[in-house]
């Protein structure tokens, strides 16, 4: 008998259904906010520029007044961060990128454009005129006052930090990082430098799983490397569930004989055992313990890797209050044969930019435990399925 499988799609929409978003905030200098989240919207209290100016170093003119060739009196200078004054008539002004336009200039010439006669700099010919509002960056192009310039929910990268400085603020709210317990179980497990014994492996899921926590902005509580004991597994959860927002397992979930996480997660809350349509990321679980909720991933590398970003994920940025919580994919063109099988797969793939094309090409060993094809790929390839993939066929990706 084969047993059903639950779609991928539906388990995310099921997860993202019972997401919370923290109400938690803080207000932070922007010294401090990269990658964390917004929790209020950004608006601009003054127009940027400030007010017109050159967008070059050149020469402000009335061009109803100059002549292509004519030699003019230089009558100012005006460097950024200073304010020149009225310009006289039949005159030009020296000005330098960012220096607001002087009145009665409606244009900047290029230098390139210019001679200094006698090479004094009082003088100078202008060998092209230019139109009205040539080379003058007006007030408000880049933001009006009272224009929304970022939303909340947003994740701050460099860039938005500089956005909200250029309108003058300087502490923002954000919403609290979230504290998410991460443990893995297991006695072969050992932490790396240690001496490995007969059937002994180096834990590589907790460098994995913290990586992937703090690139979203959130904090990491690690609980350790969990023996393979009911008492101890038992200790570990409670102590995720009172100082986190989220436990993450790796292994423990299935129904071994020396797999305690389900048990214990069932005597101290609740716990659902997914067969989901994926592969890599099989078995996986999500439920509570003492209200916390828990995600229990699979033992092996590669599987907690996918599981992590195709579902753990969303629900995670959901929780933080992020608003972009959807993976975002891509199309490109794969470089290789594929058949797949009864669960939607995730490829470790290299996406290569080839002319006009993406192209994706296969890791040669694709096993849920090989660590290293995720790190000599950069995005993952969803295989449909039963899909039959040829080379030269079109393939979502997901870059890493």
């Amino acid at each position: 008998m084969v047993t059903s499988l639950t779609p991928l799609e539906d388990v995310i929409t099921d997860l993202l259904a019972k997401a919370s978003p923290t109400e938690r905030t803080l207000t932070c200098h922007l010294d401090e906010a990269l990658g964390k989240y917004l929790a209020v919207d950004i608006c601009s209290s003054v127009d940027v520029p400030p007010a017109a100016n050159s967008a070059m170093d050149g020469y402000a003119i009335k061009c109803s007044e100059i002549v292509a060739d004519g030699v003019y009196e230089v009558s100012d200078r005006i460097p950024a961060g200073q304010v020149g004054n009225q310009l006289a008539v039949g005159t030009v002004a020296r000005i330098f990128t960012g220096a607001p336009i002087p009145p009665g200039a409606d244009a900047v010439v290029m230098q390139e454009n210019t001679e200094i006669v006698n090479g004094v700099g009082n003088q100078v010919k202008i060998k092209v005129v230019p139109s009205v509002s040539t080379n003058i960056r007006p007030r408000g192009q880049d933001i009006s006052q009272g224009t929304t310039i970022l939303k909340r929910g947003r994740k701050l990268g460099p860039q938005d930090l500089g956005l909200i400085a250029s309108v003058g603020v300087a502490e923002i709210e954000v919403f609290e990082p979230l504290k998410i317990a991460i443990m893995s179980t297991g006695d072969e497990l050992v932490e790396p430098a240690e001496s490995l014994q007969p059937g002994q492996i180096y834990n590589s899921n907790r460098f994995v799983l913290a990586g992937l926590l703090k690139d979203l902005g959130m904090m990491v509580v690690d609980l350790g490397v969990i023996e393979d004991t009911q008492e101890a597994t038992e200790e570990a959860l409670r102590r995720g569930a009172k100082g986190s927002d989220c436990i993450i397992t790796t292994g423990g979930v299935s129904v071994g004989e020396e797999d305690y996480v389900r048990t214990v997660v069932e005597e101290l809350g609740q716990l659902e055992i997914w067969r989901i349509a994926i592969k890599p990321g099989k078995p996986l679980a999500f439920g509570e313990v003492h209200g916390t909720p828990i995600f229990g991933l699979p033992g092996n590398p590669v599987s907690a890797f996918v599981g992590f970003i195709i579902i753990a994920q969303p629900y995670l940025l959901a929780c933080q209050g992020g608003t972009e919580t959807e993976n975002e994919f891509y199309l490109g063109e794969a470089d290789f044969d594929f058949k797949g099988g009864r669960r939607k797969e995730y490829l470790r793939v290299r996406a290569e930019v080839s002319r006009d094309r993406v192209l994706l090409k296969k890791f040669s060993e694709q096993g849920s435990g090989v660590m290293s094809s995720v790190s000599w790929a950069n995005a993952l390839a969803e295989v449909e399925v039963d899909q039959h993939v040829r080379s030269g066929d079109k393939l979502r990706y997901l870059p890493l």
